[in-house]
């Protein structure tokens, strides 16, 4: 069940979110990040949208937000920076009501990509770009050096940075995997369901070995 609640930023903005749990064991948590707040970006766009419903199913409490300044959420754009502590506010309504040890995985998808990616919260126990333009990701470095898990999720006909110019971007990052969906586009249409089997699949494995002895 869909449960509608505020966030409140650091720097005094509050969001409009939405919350829903598994129908099964609980076994992570995951924030998700929207695309582009000034192209029509909201929380409800159709790859955010698809992880929402799907994620639930692989044992996944999933928490979306707007980002400052889209619908209902005060603010106005921050070109990426300040975006940030709205990811932050995410993070923290999460986390507050997981159980301890329960991972949490931070997801963005575009514009979303971009800001996770400069988002080094201790609390997070892995992070996944999906098709990241990095244009947006002025402050890389802290996830670059990161230890903790990273998968990027590229589309094969990305219209906005093509596979080979991410991959020679994050050269030499910490723990960094990738995967590269046939046939899709920037925008994944008819390529959602793949794409949330590979987010469950890799959410999975960072529950796993949380759970690990």
């Amino acid at each position: 069940m869909t449960e509608t609640l505020e966030l409140h930023t650091a720097d005094g903005e509050t969001l409009e979110a939405e919350t829903v749990d598994p129908s099964g064991e609980l076994r992570a948590g995951a924030v998700l990040c929207h695309p582009h707040p000034q192209y029509g970006g909201t929380m409800r766009s159709i790859v955010i949208s698809a992880l929402f419903d799907a994620l639930p199913r692989a044992g996944v409490r999933c928490l979306r937000f707007n980002f400052r300044g889209v619908e209902r959420s005060s603010g106005a754009y921050g070109d990426g920076r300040a975006e940030r502590h709205d990811i932050v506010a995410g993070i923290d309504t999460l986390t507050a009501g997981l159980p301890a040890g329960i991972p949490v995985v931070l997801i963005g998808w575009s514009f979303g990509a971009d800001v996770a990616l400069c988002v080094p919260d201790p609390r997070l126990a892995a992070w996944m770009a999906i098709a990241p333009p990095l244009r947006f990701a002025t402050d890389v470095e802290a996830v670059a050096r990161d230890p903790r898990p990273k998968l990027l999720a590229l589309a094969e006909h990305d219209e906005f940075r093509d596979p080979a110019s991410v991959r020679e971007a994050i050269d030499g990052w910490a723990n960094t995997d990738v995967e590269i969906l046939a046939g899709a586009t920037h925008y994944f249409v008819g390529r959602t369901d793949r794409l949330a089997d590979l987010a469950g699949r890799y959410v999975g494995e960072i529950a796993a070995t949380a759970t690990s002895p």
